[in-house]
């Protein structure tokens, strides 16, 4: 008979982290009800751990999750006295590798339920541009189908198509669309013999290609499938030497971590897109610097939160057309930037002063969806300081449009309006709108 023996480098961990036992298993069942799969660990459950059971395998990355986001580092395996899984013992592959599985997973409406929650990672190990630059090289080529820049302009041509379904109908809707023409024509095409220029043309059509699918995965609420494109996008645009879109694909992920509440995370990814940008205008770096304020408002830093806020309006104003610039940031992008920055400072009311002005600011090119989207975050605000009726008229203008948009984030914002209003349900408009998103949310 042998003798269990405790984990001493999972114990170490629990050290580290400062949590008691309840604490350690009430965040990895946090997790888990983010994942898709909530969980009653308690702390019996822990101790075993502690002492040498072996955790579930399903329950393994929960628990390295919980401590990475704890100790504000990545947590491997081997660090927690786990086993290496079958994919963490996988040699690293090239950039087309795996796109044709993440992808026909995404095709797979019987899958995408299960497959698409994936896990979040805020330690997620992000591969540096000197080690995807370059690696076009290693992919293998198929002489028998050649391509030219008529198929470069056809991919780009389409992904422009999928971004405005996007716009109009939300990432549920597109995203679909986007993996089966990721599957069935770009992956080909990726492999296809071509001169280096359009070789390396296609490559970085299909980096961004990826990276506004994983955008779709983030408005889906799928975000660790979303993770996974971003890193299959930021390994493409290495490959293709496309500077640009590695630097946009590390600030989207960084608004990720930050809708998510990930402050630390998301200042990382924000300060590495800021670094990574190539040499650019002035609206490219107020791009970088709002979400980098928002970053920094999140993880309690006040002050950069404010440098960077200052820096985004500078730009802002010395630039003078959104014409060939990469994402465009608009007067109307700063305002619910800074109204980020405020709530998350704790300035409410300066907050909802900043969204109106976001409304004001807006035109014809900013999206129904992020019209609904901000018009539901503005109701919770003000509702959060006491202005009922307001808040139950800018709800009532977002959900004129929600039937149309088909989107995982405002159907939770929706969804939230019931529980919100249900204290005040004596109040005849707020019994009102309480019945009209009820109804809503049970079509």
């Amino acid at each position: 008979m042998t003798t269990r023996q405790p984990n001493v480098e999972l114990e170490r961990l629990y050290r580290e982290s400062g949590w008691t036992l309840q604490q350690f298993a009430q965040a990895i069942n946090r997790i888990g009800t983010e994942h898709g799969t909530p969980l009653t660990y308690t702390k019996p459950s822990v101790h075993q751990w502690l002492q040498g059971h072996m955790p579930r395998e399903a329950v393994r990355p929960l628990i390295l999750e919980a401590l990475a986001r704890r100790l504000h580092r990545p947590v491997t395996s081997v660090e927690a006295g786990f086993p290496l899984s079958p994919d963490q013992m996988k040699e690293p592959s090239n950039p087309i590798e795996g796109l044709f599985d993440l992808d026909r997973a995404d095709m797979d409406p019987s899958r995408r339920g299960v497959l698409g929650a994936g896990l979040f990672s805020v330690a997620l190990t992000i591969p540096g541009w000197p080690d995807v630059v370059g690696r076009m090289d290693a992919m293998r080529t198929d002489p028998q189908r050649r391509i030219g820049q008529s198929e470069v302009r056809a991919v780009k041509a389409m992904t422009d198509r999928l971004s405005d379904l996007d716009d109009e109908f939300g990432g549920r809707y597109a995203r679909p669309m986007a993996a089966a023409f990721l599957v069935n024509t770009v992956a080909p095409y990726l492999k296809a013999t071509a001169s280096s220029e359009t070789r390396k043309s296609m490559v970085s059509a299909a980096s961004f290609l990826c990276y506004l699918t994983g955008w779709m995965a983030v408005d889906e609420g799928a975000h660790g499938r979303a993770q996974e494109y971003y890193v299959k996008s930021l390994e493409l645009a290495g490959a293709s030497g496309d500077h640009m879109t590695y630097c946009h694909v590390l600030r989207g992920m960084s608004v990720q971590a930050a809708n998510l509440g990930h402050g630390v995370p998301a200042v990382r990814l924000a300060n590495a897109a800021a670094e990574a940008s190539p040499e650019s205008g002035p609206r490219m770096r107020a791009f970088m610097a709002g979400q980098q304020a928002h970053s920094y408002a999140l993880a309690g830093e006040k002050a950069n939160a404010l440098s960077s806020l200052r820096e985004a309006e500078r730009a802002v104003n010395r630039a003078e057309s959104q014409l060939e610039t990469f994402g465009g940031f608009s007067s109307a992008t700063l305002a619910y930037s800074t109204a980020e920055v405020r709530h998350a400072l704790g300035d409410t009311k300066g907050s909802i002063e900043s969204l109106q002005d976001h409304f004001r600011l807006r035109d014809s090119t900013d999206s129904k969806r992020s019209e609904i989207r901000f018009g539901a975050m503005l109701a919770e605000r003000q509702l959060e300081i006491g202005h009922l009726e307001a808040a139950c008229a800018t709800w009532a203008v977002a959900l004129d449009s929600y039937p149309e948009i088909h989107s995982g984030r405002i159907d939770e914002q929706v969804g939230r309006i019931p529980s919100l209003l249900f204290p005040y349900r004596s109040n005849p408009t707020a019994r009102q709108m309480y019945e009209r998103s009820r109804e809503l949310c049970t079509k």
